[in-house]
C-alpha cells in the first residue's frame, strides 16, 4: 500500500500568493469597489473584506485562538480604496508570523473548513488566495500575468481537497468544464465552480 504524498511546506507559496494578491488590491480604484466579481456572493468591496477576514482567521489558528469570525467584517464595509493595501498587508504579515514555527505544520488544527494538519490548512489558504486573486483580476479588468507556481499549487490543492461532484454543504459549486488551452487560474476557477469565461463591467 503506497503512502499518502507529503504536502510540501505551503508557507513560501502562500507568501508568493499573498504578495500577488496585494498587487491586485493596490490596483483597485475607488469606483471599482462596487463592481461584481466571479465569486457571485461578493462585490469587490466584500471580496476584499473576505480575504482580509480569511487571513485573520488562519492567523488566529496559528496563534492558538479560535478560527471563528465574520465572513466579511462589518468594519471593512466602508473602508476607502486607499486603505485596503495596508489592511491586507497587515493581515498577511500576521498570518505568516503566526505560522513561523515549523512544528505547527504538522499539528492538528481546526480551521473554518475542518480539522487537519497545519500544512493542509495553509495549502487551503493558498488555494483560496489564488482563487480570489483571479476573481479580483477579472472584476477590475487587470490583465497582467499571474504567478504560475502559485496557480499550479492551488489547483493541485483544490483537486486533492474537493470532490468534483457532490459538494452539498460546501461553499463551492459543482466543478465546471474549463475551455481548452486556458491557464491554470481559469482551470482553478472552473474546478471551484466559477464561470470560467466570466466577464465583468470594469
Amino acid at each position: 500500500m503506497s503512502e499518502a504524498p507529503v504536502i510540501p511546506d505551503p508557507r513560501p507559496t502562500y507568501e508568493r500568493a499573498a504578495e500577488q494578491l496585494l498587487r491586485l488590491v493596490t490596483a483597485v480604484r475607488p469606483e471599482q469597489l462596487d463592481l461584481p466579481t466571479p465569486c457571485t456572493e461578493y462585490d469587490v468591496r466584500a471580496l476584499l473584506g473576505h480575504v482580509v477576514a480569511g487571513a485573520d482567521r488562519v492567523a488566529n489558528v496559528g496563534e492558538g485562538k479560535s478560527p471563528d469570525g465574520p465572513d466579511v467584517p462589518e468594519w471593512t464595509r466602508d473602508l476607502p480604496a486607499g486603505s485596503w493595501p495596508g489592511t491586507y498587508e497587515a493581515a498577511r504579515a500576521r498570518l505568516l508570523a503566526a505560522w513561523a514555527d515549523d512544528a505547527k505544520l504538522d499539528e492538528l488544527v481546526t480551521v473554518p473548513w475542518g480539522k487537519m494538519p497545519g500544512r493542509i490548512a495553509l495549502a487551503g489558504s493558498v488555494m483560496e488566495t489564488a482563487a480570489h486573486t483571479w476573481d479580483l483580476a477579472r472584476a477590475i479588468g487587470w490583465s497582467g500575468e499571474l504567478d504560475r507556481t502559485v496557480g499550479e499549487f492551488a489547483l493541485a490543492a483544490a483537486q486533492q481537497a474537493l470532490p468534483a461532484e457532490g459538494r452539498e454543504g460546501m461553499p463551492f459549486g459543482e466543478a465546471r468544464q474549463a475551455p481548452e488551452g486556458v491557464d491554470t487560474y481559469v482551470r482553478l476557477a472552473a474546478y471551484l465552480g466559477r464561470e470560467p469565461e466570466w466577464e465583468g463591467r470594469n
